[in-house]
């Protein structure tokens, strides 16, 4: 599945709430390593979620410490690499729509 495909539903799920594309954005990039520009091109060229987290600079060291669960399932308990990752995105962005602050969405 394309990684531009779920993106528009970040966004809305985060602009439901009143929250912004931007702070989505800061989200992803903090999670990913991604700049600004760089999303916005694998956005662009449609890649595919593997594609998306096998480019991405770098995970944010940071992200042992995203736990709880998302979709039934606890993040930390999971093991397959490609779903977790995207589970990781689905449970920042999901504190994002629930109001949590910022600061304790990206573990600072």
């Amino acid at each position: 599945m394309a990684f531009a495909a779920v993106y528009p539903h970040y966004v809305a799920k985060a602009e439901k709430k009143e929250k912004t594309k931007a702070e989505v954005d800061r989200i992803i990039c903090w999670l990913t390593g991604y700049s600004e520009a760089e999303l916005e091109t694998q956005i662009e060229t449609r890649v595919d979620f593997q594609t998306f987290f096998d480019e991405a600079p770098q995970l944010n060291p940071n992200v042992d410490k995203i736990t709880g669960v998302i979709c039934g399932w606890r993040v930390e308990d999971m093991e397959d690499g490609l779903m977790k990752k995207i589970r990781y995105m689905d449970k920042l962005i999901d504190e994002l729509a629930r109001g949590k602050k910022m600061e304790r969405i990206l573990r600072e």
